[in-house]
């Protein structure tokens, strides 16, 4: 579904998200995975695992395995259940900024007006 509005804020264009059975499934296989592995890096930490050598790489693995799991399940999730929209944004220069004026885009000299500068910094609504 697309628009011909192209003022601030208008949708562009709105594709709805494919909400497929078998990515709802797959959150949820993959959600039990990732409790397991919480509770046995959980275990492992209480337990003492991280003493030894061994133990400290053995729950680095795990933690690790707990993000890449976490990263499957939130890239399913935005890929099945998030809509595509694109909105009409507002165009704005490169020298449009809150701290820079036009005028000052090339930049400043150094020493030139630099007590004005200063009121400028301490005090923002200071005027010319």
């Amino acid at each position: 579904m697309s628009s011909s509005g192209s003022t601030y804020g208008d949708i562009h264009r709105y594709e709805p998200a494919r909400e497929s059975t078998a990515a709802a499934i797959a959150i949820v296989l993959l959600t039990i995975i990732e409790v397991v592995f919480v509770f046995l890096f959980t275990y492992g930490l209480l337990s003492g695992w991280g003493l030894s050598e061994t133990g400290n790489m053995y729950l680095g693995a795990v933690l690790a395995v707990i993000f890449i799991d976490l990263a499957f399940i939130l890239a399913l999730y935005r890929k099945e259940f998030l809509p595509d929209v694109i909105i009409v944004k507002k165009r704005r220069r490169k020298y449009e900024d809150l701290y820079i004026r036009e005028e000052d885009v090339d930049g400043t000299p150094f020493a030139d007006g630099a007590w004005d500068q200063v009121k400028r910094a301490i005090y923002p609504y200071y005027k010319r």
